[in-house]
């Protein structure tokens, strides 16, 4: 459990770099990452390569014991680069091109930009590469902020033709797969296709999931040839890539098979203010970030890591890019690093060691005022470093719940939603989060991944539905919980001949016959109210819950739970009750506010809420707790750790 800071010495004067690198250390700091944004002062001019202050920056920051993080610069390529290779520039969905003057201005299927990417690569791993002070690698940064995945330029059309040749062979089975009879939109050809955009009204689906996917493989693609590169000339670091919340355009465990581990990048007030939350969550988290969504993405990251992933980047303090930008609660950076650690995090490192006074990014807070003095956050920082020392050996474990989580399935459901308010990332936040209420530990993991060993697993939904994965669940020896829409597609975007929910018919005997989308405010009466989705099933199961008028949406047919509505917390508070009981879980009810993590044998537990909680009032047997962190009375922001018998 090591603490981390992001620093830029060409944003500082040289004489800065010393004191700087001596203070991190004071600090309790043992990584800092550089480089990521560095192209045009380490290639000034084409082919004219200034490393000196880059050398001085790396002795400075090594010899104060600092391990490194050097990352390629790839995502701000200087404005010489555009004008020599224009090609490089990525399109948008409006035919634009996104123009030099930010960051992230390229195309992911730019065959020049590959090259220039390769050799920016090979040059800093070839000057750096075996530096005794660079122990770690970053790759790029945050590939898919602000929206770049996707791209419709030239470079792209003709990658993605390419593409589906390798995919169908031939055009007949695109134009079978794709249902290209409708609307007379048959090709002749692989030639004929192009990006599915600026069209009258809605494309073809199908294609339209195609180049969803086809995007995805150019970032892997991209991503795999740095890593490539890295592992020949700085053989024995961690390739890492900083990830980031709520990015769902490629598949962050495709790209991740190429690292050693995953990292993301956290700023949970900055989420809080963009998530879709109404307006009294928003209010009562304002400065703690809600509760379950930055410890979703910590067990996403260690899913998508395979059991190994930082937090590269951690708010400080106020950011500067979301619609309204409040300070933390006091003790609120500490309490997010201490989470961190309890999900599994092998390093914590803050964005950024000192607040910029210049450029896009002056209103983002640092460790460090521009003025060089120390903030509210590098204090509880400091307090950090100091206790880690107590929770030595507290190694991570497997947890009893797998959630799956999928890629596609967000890209299907935003290209078919159905109705306006059903998106994927939240329903999948809806299901953790009930999870968590009952202070249950939770992986987050892919379709694919083998599932023997868990108590109980959570579908939230899989549109495509695979076979192979009914095999697995089914000789797994968990309880299923499988939501709304799932099998309710083939692979290529279809209805199923069998209807929906597809090969899930193979273990539970119904079929949706027909779906209702629900707009905002109607709540359909019953057992438990039903908002936004409703699916009409015929089944002979007698339903666990239905409507007032007898529709019923909650069906179990032996280790398998059907859920055809989108669940209400209510409705999903029982559900994971009730099953974990029976798989032999144990469930907490936890106070609202309150959400707890095993790492080992240490718990951890975190009040997010605006007042102080009792432990003993839903922690058993908390009288008897001998306490590492904290107590029995936890204030806001608070946090406490005891060591289970």
């Amino acid at each position: 459990m090591k603490l981390g800071v992001c620093y830029y010495p060409e944003h500082w004067p040289e004489q800065m770099w010393a004191d700087d690198a001596r203070r991190m250390a004071d600090l309790g700091l043992t990584w800092v990452r550089i480089g990521e944004f560095a192209w045009s002062r380490i290639e000034p001019d084409p082919a004219r390569f200034d490393w000196s202050w880059l050398d001085r920056a790396i002795e400075t920051l090594g010899a104060a014991g600092l391990k490194i993080v050097m990352c390629t610069p790839t995502a701000t390529p200087p404005k010489w680069l555009l004008d020599a290779s224009p090609d490089m520039l990525a399109v948008d969905s409006r035919g634009a091109l996104r123009r030099f003057g930010s960051r992230r201005h390229y195309c992911f299927s730019s065959e020049s930009y590959l090259l220039q990417s390769a050799r920016i690569t090979r040059e800093v791993a070839t000057r750096y590469g075996k530096h005794t002070a660079i122990a770690a690698w970053q790759t790029d940064n945050e590939y898919d902020c602000h929206d770049t995945t996707i791209s419709y330029s030239e470079n792209a059309r003709q990658a993605f033709r390419s593409w589906l040749e390798q995919k169908y062979c031939n055009v007949a089975n695109l134009n079978r797969a794709w249902g290209t009879v409708f609307w007379s939109q048959e090709y002749r050809s692989f030639d004929e296709v192009d990006p599915p955009f600026q069209t009258v009204t809605e494309a073809n689906p199908s294609h339209r999931l195609d180049y969803r996917r086809f995007s995805s493989d150019q970032v892997v693609r991209f991503n795999r040839q740095q890593t490539g590169i890295i592992r020949e000339l700085s053989p024995g670091r961690d390739i890492l890539h900083n990830f980031m919340g709520v990015s769902t355009s490629f598949d962050h465990f495709d790209v991740s098979k190429d690292l050693d581990a995953a990292s993301w990048d956290s700023y949970p007030l900055g989420f809080l203010e963009q998530g879709p939350w109404q307006a009294d969550v928003k209010a009562r988290y304002l400065r703690q970030g809600h509760p379950d969504f930055t410890a979703f993405h910590h067990d996403l990251y260690r899913g998508v890591g395979r059991g190994r992933w930082w937090v590269m980047e951690q708010q400080p303090g106020p950011v500067n890019w979301a619609p309204w930008n409040p300070a933390p609660l006091p003790g609120m950076v500490r309490a997010w690093t201490w989470e961190a650690f309890a999900h599994g995090a092998e390093v914590v490192s803050y964005f950024r060691w000192r607040q910029a006074p210049f450029a896009q990014e002056q209103m983002h807070a640092g460790l460090h005022t521009p003025d060089n003095r120390e903030t509210a956050g590098a204090a509880e920082v400091r307090q950090v470093a100091r206790e880690a020392d107590e929770l030595v050996g507290a190694e991570t474990s497997r947890a009893s719940v797998a959630l799956l989580f999928d890629y596609a399935a967000k890209w299907l459901l935003d290209i078919q939603p159905q109705g306006a308010d059903f998106d994927y990332f939240h329903l999948v936040l809806e299901f953790y989060a009930a999870l968590r209420r009952g202070g249950l530990n939770v992986d987050v993991l892919p379709p694919d991944a083998p599932l023997d060993g868990y108590r109980l697993i959570v579908v939230p939904s899989l549109p495509i539905l695979e076979g192979s994965l009914i095999e697995r669940l089914s000789a797994c020896g968990a309880q299923i919980i499988i939501g709304p829409r799932t099998g309710s597609k083939t692979g290529d975007l279809q209805i199923p001949a069998s209807m929906p929910p597809g090969p899930l018919q193979e273990v539970m005997p119904l079929r949706v016959t027909l779906v209702e989308s629900l707009r905002p405010g109607w709540v359909e009466a019953g057992d438990f109210g039903v908002s936004r989705w409703l699916e009409h099933i015929a089944t002979e199961l007698a339903p666990l819950a239905r409507t007032a008028s007898g529709k019923g949406f909650w069906y179990r047919h032996g280790k398998f739970q059907y859920l055809g509505a989108w669940p209400s917390a209510d409705l999903l508070d029982v559900v994971v009750k009730a099953t974990a009981e029976s798989a032999g879980i144990p469930f907490l009810n936890l106070h609202e506010d309150l959400r707890i993590r095993r790492r080992g044998e240490v718990v951890f537990a975190v009040n997010y809420g605006p007042e102080t909680i009792d432990l003993s009032s839903c922690v058993p047997a908390a009288a008897t707790l001998e306490f590492i962190l904290g107590g029995l009375l936890l204030p806001p922001a608070g946090v406490a750790a005891w060591r289970e018998a």
